[in-house]
């Protein structure tokens, strides 16, 4: 058996305050304390943005993708702006990912569990505390739940008042999910309304009417044996769960509920939460804070990973193998996946864990372009997905989901795919707060494509 070096962290007092105790990295450095201290009282006088039950129910659904049941597409902004938030950019965001999720229950008959990296990604991860350009040095931009992307002395300043602003984002972007996951927006019979005009006309667009027609003609045929689509629910509206990587703690903690009902803790920012690369370390802040939550915990994994990391964080964040409570989400890069992965598998199988697996394709896939713009290559996304799945395949072990930065809207930002977008090409359209994304038309081309190799895993 392997010795716990966490101290015994699973059985220690917790509460939501006690990551503070923690070495905790990634954290701004705020030069008001009472002013931190007022935005943290008065986020925690607010209601919480998702309730208890709906994070079971989420809890429930990943227990069928662990099982190999469902499927789980997890997608989104890699980092929100204030600025950027409206109803069009949520709309486009939320409708590509319906196309995605319909194209993959169609090829591989079974059930997509859908997950938006939307209503709190407002804070990032950076390599450095510091930003030097032309001679000054400023903090880095951590997001705008911290501070703003303008390379000013006072931009940068980190501003605790920001937190509230986040909040008021975040529960006004939830306010409009729920309406358009249960209002009739999402109803199958709809299910041609969804492509937006620069998509309509490229070949995937033209791929997904086909599919449409062939949607709307077995309603039609359903309806005429005398089905009462009106009935049925889950023609009409989808469930629709917010996912963000908990990395600001001051403002995690200030949202933090405790539920009578089942006795438990509960983030109340967003249904799932994910540990990122950069702060998975088992004695650090974070695991500290998500130990205690009862949400879906994510887990980001990179090439550095290791198999007695990954158990480790299992110990400790899911003591007591509940289903449904942790997604393993893979980061390797395309050039290391087939290695870096299967020996993950195969550990995390022969200690008897039944995690969810999910890829992301992207973070392991960044690249400078000779224009200077960072990006990433199409053709290395689907690659990374193609590694994942032939892993999955090599140890006997069940690809449980994707996890990918995309958006709606008509971007430039990745190269290739169908549009072989180029170098020169980036700088049309570049309007990522960070790093760059799937457009619309590229993230319905990648779901018909992976859902070949989807279709071809499940048979």
């Amino acid at each position: 058996m392997r010795k716990d070096s966490t101290g015994d962290a699973a059985v220690q007092a917790w509460s939501p305050a006690s990551w503070r105790a923690k070495p905790a990295l990634q954290m701004p450095a705020y030069p008001d304390a009472q002013a931190l201290a007022a935005a943290e009282a008065q986020l925690a006088s607010l209601p919480p943005l998702i309730f208890p039950g709906e994070v079971s129910q989420l809890r429930e659904r990943l227990a069928a993708v662990a099982r190999g049941e469902a499927f789980l597409l997890q997608g989104g902004d890699c980092a929100e702006s204030f600025d950027a938030l409206g109803q069009a950019s949520v709309e486009s965001t939320f409708r590509v990912i319906l196309q995605m999720a319909v194209v993959l229950t169609y090829a591989a008959s079974c059930p997509v569990v859908k997950v938006g990296r939307i209503a709190g990604q407002f804070a990032k991860p950076r390599s450095s505390d510091t930003e030097t350009v032309g001679g000054l040095s400023l903090p880095s931009y951590r997001g705008d739940i911290v501070n703003d992307s303008a390379f000013t002395p006072q931009a940068r300043q980190p501003d605790p008042s920001r937190l509230v602003t986040a909040y008021s984002h975040s529960a006004a972007t939830l306010n409009l999910l729920r309406a358009l996951a249960q209002g009739g927006f999402a109803d199958l019979h709809e299910v041609h309304r969804w492509t937006a005009d620069f998509v309509r006309n490229s070949p995937q667009g033209e791929r997904f009417e086909a599919l449409a027609d062939r949607i709307t003609q077995s309603l039609a045929f359903m309806q005429a044996c005398g089905f009462d689509a009106a009935r049925t629910p889950q023609l009409h509206a989808v469930e629709f769960y917010t996912s963000h990587e908990a990395l600001h703690l001051h403002y995690e903690e200030a949202l933090t509920r405790f539920n009578e009902r089942d006795g438990a803790w509960y983030g109340g920012s967003a249904h799932m939460l994910w540990l990122g690369e950069r702060t998975r370390q088992v004695t650090g802040a974070h695991v500290e804070y998500l130990r205690g939550l009862r949400n879906v915990i994510g887990i980001k994994l990179g090439p550095t990973a290791d198999a007695d990391d990954v158990l480790r964080l299992l110990d400790v964040l899911d003591p007591d193998h509940e289903p449904g409570r942790i997604v393993l989400i893979s980061r390797m890069g395309s050039d290391k996946v087939t290695e870096r992965l299967p020996p993950l598998l195969r550990a995390v199988h022969a200690a008897g864990r039944t995690p969810v697996w999910c890829c992301d394709p992207m973070h392991g896939n960044t690249v400078t372009a000779t224009s200077g713009y960072k990006t990433r290559d199409f053709a290395r996304i689907l690659h990374e997905v193609r590694g994942f799945f032939a892993a999955h395949a090599q140890e006997g072990t069940h690809p449980g989901g994707l996890h990918f930065e995309m958006t709606g809207e008509d971007v430039t930002e990745c190269r290739g795919g169908a549009q072989a977008l180029t170098d020169e090409g980036l700088a049309m359209r570049y309007q990522t707060a960070c790093d760059p994304r799937l457009n619309g038309s590229q993230s319905l081309e990648l779901a018909f494509l992976i859902a070949d190799v989807l279709k071809a895993a499940r048979r």
